[in-house]
């Protein structure tokens, strides 16, 4: 966990995350890449994951842009770099993704574990403690794309 103070004298605390990603063998904790990657002006939030792939992890990441914007190369390019020169190449995703929602619960937290579990066809539990339950339909519909891609 760490914190940041704004120019404005307010405080931002990038919390604990229940997953850690491990791609590679490098421990990583999202709030990094959150950090990271929601700085970018296009991006209004996301939502990392680890999946696992051919005897390993690779992260997947997952965003939401401002109203009309479209995730292109240019864009992808943005964030990898941003990712590897703030922290290291083992930061940058895999595969990045635009979502129109990330899920939170009611206590403001991103659902990454959730994600997760739906990304490996687990079962999940507990929907009813999300906010926005039905943004989990769009990761739901769309776990196969990762397969092939």
């Amino acid at each position: 966990m760490y914190a940041e103070i704004t120019g404005k004298g307010g405080v931002i605390v990038y919390g604990r995350s229940d997953a850690t990603l491990n791609p590679g063998g490098a421990r990583i904790g999202t709030a990094e890449i959150y950090e990271g990657v929601e700085k970018i002006d296009e991006i209004v939030d996301s939502v990392a994951i680890s999946q696992k792939w051919i005897d390993d992890e690779r992260v997947i990441l997952f965003v939401k842009l401002k109203d009309g914007l479209t995730l292109d190369n240019e864009l992808v390019k943005k964030i990898k770099t941003s990712l590897r020169e703030k922290y290291s190449a083992n930061h940058v995703p895999a595969k990045i993704i635009q979502v129109k929602d990330i899920p939170y619960t009611k206590n403001g937290k991103k659902v990454e574990i959730v994600l997760k579990k739906i990304i490996g066809c687990e079962p999940i539990e507990n929907e009813e403690s999300l906010i926005n339950p039905e943004s989990l339909k769009e990761y739901k519909r769309g776990f196969q794309e990762l397969e092939t891609r």
